[in-house]
C-alpha cells in the first residue's frame, strides 16, 4: 500500500535545508528537464484555455488549476500535436525524435525486434553527451519494448503498461463506471517517486531530465471520493459531463500541483523546463454514449486512434527560464520536436541527421512569436495505415503544412483537405479550391512515406510476434 508523507512537512523541511544554497542559480549550470505526460487526454480536456479568444478551446466541466498556473507562467502550443493517435507510437516518437512512419512503429501491440533500441540519439543519451552529470528518470507508464535503462535512464520503474495503472481489458463498460481510489491511476505514488528523484538531485547539484508519465487520464476511471463528490454536485457542461473522468482530471492535476510545488520549495523552478503534453487525444465517445455522433473533443472531430484533430492535437504547455510567460504559440509542434528542442535549450545543436524529424522550438519559447522550425522534412506527418474496428475503420495518412492539413484515405485513395484556421471540425473539402496546395502537400506526404520506407499495413495479419519486415510491404 501506498506510504502516504506529509507534503506539507516535508516541503517546509525542504525548503530549510535547500533556500540558502538554491537562492541564486548560476547561469552556467545545466537546466532540469522535467516532461509530464498525460494518458488520453484531450485538447479540451483541461481548463487551460487553448487558443485565445476561443473559449470552446478548453473544457467546459474539468477544473485543472495547477495547470492554469503552468499556463500563465510559460507559453501555450495550441497546434501541437502527438506524433500518432495511439500511446506507445508517440512515445518512441518522444524518446528518438522520429515519427512512427520512419521508426515503422504504427500501432500498439507491435513486435519491435527492428526498432534499434540501443541508438544514441535519445533524449536521456544525448543530455549526458552534453554534460556526464545529468541524471535521468523515468515514471509511470513506459509504453516501449525495452527497459527504459536501455534509453539511457538511470532510475525507472520497469517496461510498465496499461495493466500497471488499473486497466481491465475484460469489460468496455466497466472501464468507464466510477471507481473510487486513494491513489487513482498511482497518480500520488509516481508523483511522490518523482519528487525524491528531485530531492536526490538537488542534494547532489546534479541536473537532471525526469519523464513523469501518468496513467491518467486513460480509462479504468478513478478517482478520490471527495474529488467525485464535488463533481457529482457540479453542473454538468455542454461537451464534457461524466463525473469520474472529470473528477480523476482534477487528481492528475493534483499530481502535478505537487510535483510543482516541490521544485519552487527547492528553489530549482528558476533553473527547470516543465513541459506538459498527452500521449494523444481522448477517445472519441464515452459511455453511455454507444455511437458516435460528435467527439468528445468538440470542437475537434474524431478522437484517439484517427488522424483526425481530436486524435493528434493535444494539450501542450511549456515553461522555463527565459520562456515568454502567458502567451500562445499558433505554430504546429508534434512530439518529435521535444527531442531537438529539449538538446539545443540544453546548450548543444543537434548535429545533422538525416533520420531526425524534429526540429528545435526554442526560438519561439524565448523570442514569443512564430518563428519557423528547422526541420530535415517539409510538414508534420501522420501514418495510420491500418484499419482500425473501433474509429474510422480506414487506413489513413496525414500531414500538416503551416495551417493546411491533407488526409489521404487507402480504401480508395480519396484526399481530404483542411485550412485548419478556418475549419477546426475538418468538414470542408478543399481540393477542388486549391489545387495547387493539394498538390504540394500531395507530394511532399507521399516523398516523405517512400524515403522512410513507411509500413503499407495488411489487413488480417497477426503483428506481436512476427516481425515487421516478413509481413509488410513499404512504400
Amino acid at each position: 500500500m501506498y506510504n502516504y508523507r506529509s507534503f506539507i512537512l516535508v516541503f517546509g523541511f525542504m525548503y530549510l535545508v535547500t533556500c540558502s544554497s538554491n537562492k541564486t542559480i548560476k547561469s552556467e549550470q545545466s537546466p532540469n528537464f522535467i516532461l509530464i505526460l498525460s494518458d488520453d487526454q484531450g485538447w479540451n480536456g483541461t481548463s487551460v484555455q487553448m487558443v485565445d479568444n476561443m473559449s470552446i478551446s478548453k473544457s467546459d466541466y474539468h477544473e485543472t488549476p495547477n495547470l492554469e498556473l503552468l499556463a500563465n507562467k510559460g507559453m501555450r502550443f495550441s497546434s501541437a500535436y502527438a506524433s500518432a493517435p495511439v500511446c506507445s507510437p508517440s512515445r518512441y516518437s518522444i524518446q528518438f525524435g522520429q515519427t512512427p512512419a520512419r521508426l515503422k512503429m504504427i500501432r500498439v501491440g507491435m513486435n519491435t525486434d527492428h526498432i534499434d533500441h540501443q541508438s544514441s540519439y535519445t533524449i536521456p543519451k544525448l543530455l549526458k553527451k552534453i554534460n556526464p552529470n545529468y541524471k535521468t528518470a523515468h515514471f509511470g507508464k513506459w509504453g516501449i519494448g525495452v527497459d527504459p535503462s536501455v534509453l539511457g535512464y538511470d532510475e525507472s520503474d520497469g517496461t510498465t503498461g496499461n495493466k500497471d495503472g488499473g486497466f481491465d481489458l475484460k469489460s468496455n463498460r466497466k472501464q468507464w463506471q466510477n471507481n473510487i481510489d486513494i491513489d487513482p491511476k498511482k497518480i500520488f505514488t509516481i508523483t511522490s517517486k518523482a519528487i525524491d528523484f528531485i530531492e536526490q538531485q538537488s542534494i547532489s547539484n546534479k541536473p537532471f531530465f525526469l519523464q513523469v508519465s501518468h496513467y491518467a487520464v486513460h480509462s479504468d476511471i478513478m478517482m478520490r471520493q471527495n474529488t467525485l463528490d464535488k463533481y457529482v454536485k457540479k453542473s454538468k457542461g455542454k461537451y464534457q459531463n461524466h463525473p469520474g473522468f472529470a473528477a480523476m482530471t482534477e487528481d492528475l492535476d493534483s499530481g502535478v500541483g505537487l510535483l510543482l510545488n516541490s521544485l519552487k520549495a527547492l528553489g530549482l523552478d528558476k533553473n527547470t523546463y516543465v513541459i506538459y503534453t498527452s500521449d494523444n487525444g481522448a477517445v472519441p465517445i464515452m459511455p453511455p454514449k454507444s455511437k458516435y455522433e460528435k467527439s468528445s473533443n468538440f470542437p475537434l472531430s474524431r478522437g484517439k486512434w484517427d488522424a483526425m484533430e481530436g486524435g493528434i492535437r493535444v494539450p501542450f504547455i511549456m515553461s522555463g527560464p527565459k520562456i515568454r510567460p502567458g502567451k500562445e504559440s499558433k505554430v504546429p509542434i508534434t512530439h518529435s520536436d521535444i527531442l531537438p528542442t529539449i538538446i539545443d535549450l540544453a546548450g548543444n545543436k543537434l548535429p545533422t541527421a538525416k533520420n531526425l524529424d524534429g526540429g528545435s522550438f526554442k526560438q519561439i519559447l524565448l523570442k514569443g512569436g512564430n518563428e519557423k522550425i528547422r526541420r530535415n522534412y517539409e510538414g508534420l506527418v501522420f501514418h495510420v495505415p491500418y484499419e482500425n474496428g473501433i474509429a474510422l475503420k480506414r487506413a489513413h495518412s496525414a500531414i500538416i503544412i503551416d495551417n493546411y492539413k491533407l488526409i489521404k484515405f487507402y480504401d480508395n485513395n480519396e484526399f481530404k483537405l483542411f485550412d485548419l484556421t478556418l475549419d477546426i471540425q475538418e468538414k470542408n473539402n478543399l481540393i477542388n479550391l486549391n489545387p495547387l496546395v493539394f498538390k504540394r502537400m500531395k507530394i511532399s506526404l507521399e516523398n516523405y512515406l517512400s524515403d522512410v520506407m513507411a509500413p503499407k499495413w495488411k489487413s488480417g495479419i497477426t503483428w506481436k510476434r512476427t516481425p515487421i519486415h516478413e509481413i509488410n510491404s513499404f512504400h
